[in-house]
């Protein structure tokens, strides 16, 4: 299925506001105000879990998405403590992006908590229907960045959260007041390392960044990243919304494990139980799996995946399982598994 796409001239992104937490309050009212974390299964000292969300209340305490949960119960040890509700995030985000395709001429979803939106009339008054919509909806908060394209409007969602109104406008016209002497990692997918690198050339901020050579940028970083980089710091970006995703030419299941297995039974057992929960997705899809891989991980982060091609397309369980298993002896395990997954290849869909 190949892509779709469409080119506007006002861009949108809209941000759920600490998702989970917002959903888990509207489920629970007695959370609201309250230092709340979810992760896991809920348990804070559940070795090898991390924060999935932290209300601001916790963010303000030091908590993040990311960290270790023992880490995070070490700076908020008297927080409410919740496990991650997949099924139950699933349902509350595909309310808010209907509502969201209900309003919005165009709509690009990125994931549970956000999505960008096209816009061809008045941006303000189409950010607030949006965030109505969603309220009236879910009664979940949200904030809307808006730009003339993605990057921008994602970077102008950080000034929206912080307004009285939640919505924000960053374009050619306040973009060197606002951004130019900010330091290189505001800038959207420039993260720390990039901008370590950034100030070994002595190149700081957004206004060092768009003075240096493009030449110099490209042969610092590579055709690709070098070009990103003079293209970012501008205020340049891509105005398309992707209507209709191209299909996944591949989908994995891995599982971290809170104990590591020993025994090979044990690894041949998660194994199975995790083909069979990534068949589900498959035939959800409709789609067919024409290469089966394994990935394993031992305690000493040694990462490797083994793969091949099956004799013809199937998603018949007791082929996937078998093929699957058959890729174990490929491996030389010799420490513990830390983590392990399968992962399909599929057929493309026309």
């Amino acid at each position: 299925m190949p892509a779709e796409s469409r080119d506007f001239p006002r861009i949108l992104h809209v941000d759920l506001d600490q998702f989970q937490v917002s959903v888990e309050r509207q489920r629970d009212p007695s959370l609201i105000g309250r230092v709340v974390v979810v992760g896991g299964n809920g348990d804070p000292q559940e070795p090898r879990k991390v924060v999935t969300c932290a209300s601001y209340e916790a963010r303000a305490l030091g908590v993040h998405a990311g960290m270790p949960l023992r880490t995070a119960a070490r700076k908020v040890p008297d927080a409410v403590w919740l496990p991650t509700d997949h099924a139950t995030y699933d349902e509350w985000s595909a309310q808010v992006m209907s509502a969201l395709r209900a309003t919005a001429p165009a709509v690009e979803v990125w994931g549970w908590d956000e999505a960008f939106a096209g816009c061809d009339g008045d941006p303000v008054a189409l950010a607030a229907a949006v965030r109505a919509a969603i309220a009236d909806a879910t009664g979940l908060p949200s904030a809307v960045g808006i730009s003339d394209n993605k990057q921008r409007a994602k970077m102008a969602t950080g000034f929206a959260k912080k307004s009285e109104q939640r919505y924000f406008v960053l374009d050619d016209g306040n973009w060197l007041e606002l951004m130019g002497e900010r330091p290189c990692i505001d800038l959207w997918s420039v993260g720390p390392r990039i901008a370590q690198r950034l100030a070994g050339l002595g190149v700081r901020t957004v206004n060092e960044l768009i003075a240096t050579d493009r030449d110099d940028l490209v042969a610092a970083f590579g055709p690709h990243q070098g070009g990103w980089l003079y293209v970012l710091c501008r205020g340049w970006g891509d105005r398309s919304i992707v209507t209709r995703p191209e299909a996944a030419k591949s989908h994995s299941k891995v599982e971290t494990f809170a104990r590591d297995l020993a025994e090979p039974h044990e690894i041949e057992r998660e194994l199975v139980r995790l083909t069979a929960e990534l068949r589900e997705q498959i035939l959800a899809e409709r789609r067919v799996v024409f290469r089966v891989a394994v990935t394993i991980r031992t305690s000493t982060f040694y990462t490797r995946t083994k793969s091949h091609k099956l004799a013809e397309p199937t998603t018949d369980l007791d082929v996937l399982e078998r093929e699957v298993l058959a890729l174990l002896p490929k491996f030389e395990i010799d420490r513990p598994v830390r983590l392990l997954g399968p992962r399909f290849d599929l057929v493309p869909v026309d």
